[in-house]
């Protein structure tokens, strides 16, 4: 699961929710690619069509779209994250760190494409912001286990915590925050209360990754890295 010197600004020329529908040009190529800090407002559309979790988080700390020519075809959403986050890093604090929440590209766009636009996003936010390090999660209950940040340098934490999910009798496994957004609730009793055959399901710890954006910060990390995991395997 990216740059201006504006911080934030309005896309005004082409609706979002138009936007978010277009399709790449055939000869578009990465190198054409552009990375800008745009508001929630525009790439929300985007990521509840589009990303797998279709949620977008509610208070988002910094926003960037994906464009090729006039069409977003893309959006990478920072937020604060996990409430204990920062104590990866000895002294640090919460406003130090930030968490890769959202990563989106459009699938007609070349296999190299993440790893240009989380390039971008980098060295925007090394320039731009003052934070210190910055976390992410890949999911396996989703087949992910963070590929796109093993390409790109990140290092691995391990594996969080077991985490229940929902399967609303579709076999899909589903997070609990999406399941209470699309349905208003994420009580499995009460949603077979009223006719959906939801029932809990245990799936594996997020895969937890890294990336130092102050490198004097290194020696802070209390986490001593971890092989990266491979496909297939727990």
């Amino acid at each position: 699961m990216t740059p201006a010197r504006v911080v934030q600004e309005q896309d005004g020329a082409v609706p979002p929710a138009q936007m978010a529908v277009r399709v790449r040009p055939p000869r578009s190529n990465v190198k054409a690619l552009r990375v800008k800090p745009v508001l929630p407002s525009c790439v929300r559309p985007l990521i509840l069509e589009c990303h797998y979790l279709h949620n977008m988080p509610a208070a988002p700390r910094r926003c960037f779209g994906v464009y090729d020519g006039d069409a977003l075809v893309g959006a990478v959403v920072f937020t604060t994250g996990a409430r204990q986050g920062h104590r990866v890093f000895a002294g640090a604090r919460t406003q130090d760190v930030a968490c890769l929440a959202r990563l989106w590209l459009s699938d007609a766009l070349p296999k190299n494409a993440e790893s240009r636009v989380i390039g971008a996003v980098l060295r925007f936010l090394r320039r731009n912001t003052s934070w210190k390090f910055l976390l992410s999660y890949a999911d396996p209950a989703a087949r992910h286990i963070g590929t796109i940040y093993q390409a790109t340098g990140w290092f691995y934490l391990g594996q969080g915590k077991p985490a229940s999910y929902i399967d609303l009798g579709d076999g899909v496994a589903r997070h609990a925050r999406t399941v209470f957004d699309r349905l208003g609730s994420n009580a499995v009793g009460h949603l077979r209360r009223t006719g959906i055959p939801a029932r809990p399901l245990a799936v594996e710890g997020k895969h937890r990754y890294g990336c130092l954006l102050d490198p004097a910060w290194r020696w802070r990390l209390r986490a001593v890295p971890k092989p990266y995991p491979k496909a297939g395997t727990r």
